[in-house]
């Protein structure tokens, strides 16, 4: 989460108001963006319902962070936890703050929509809870999910 309010503390600083900076011609730029909506710009001025939502996912994932067993076979579970959560407060820091998201990474080659550091967490975490799910943990494993907290061995 440091990584990325300070990230968007150098976009506010070094880009706002000016022209983008190139980094890559033609591939990637550091661009400077005002996003009051949801990702790729979806639902704009919508904050209170973003900042609910963050809310909500932030404590899900801490609830659900609780319960996953300390066994070293679930470091893995634990890493996209934190990705997830830090990727929803980073957001919510900027939205409860000023009122909009800091995005400032853009790929200009495949014209994708401008993003931020807790976005990239974001995904990261969807991605590699995805491929734990589907390649790594057994269906068995999640059995923690739904005991009582003081139940599990």
């Amino acid at each position: 989460m440091a990584a990325d309010q300070f990230t968007k503390w150098l976009a506010v600083t070094y880009l706002k108001d000016q022209d983008p900076l190139i980094i890559i011609p033609g591939v990637f730029q550091f661009r400077y963006l005002e996003n009051r909506g949801a990702a790729f710009g979806i639902l704009q001025n919508r904050q209170i319902v973003f900042a609910v939502g963050a809310l909500l996912i932030f404590f899900a994932v801490v609830f659900i962070y609780g319960r996953i067993p300390q066994k070293r076979r679930f470091v893995p579970l634990r890493v996209c936890a934190i990705l997830l959560a830090s990727g929803a407060i980073g957001n919510l820091i900027d939205r409860l703050a000023r009122n909009y998201v800091v995005d400032f990474c853009y790929f200009n080659l495949i014209d994708f929509p401008i993003f931020n550091v807790a976005d990239c967490y974001v995904v990261i975490g969807c991605i590699l809870f995805g491929i734990l799910i589907l390649f790594y943990y057994k269906d068995q494993e999640f059995d923690w999910v739904l005991q009582k907290k003081g139940s599990r061995s």
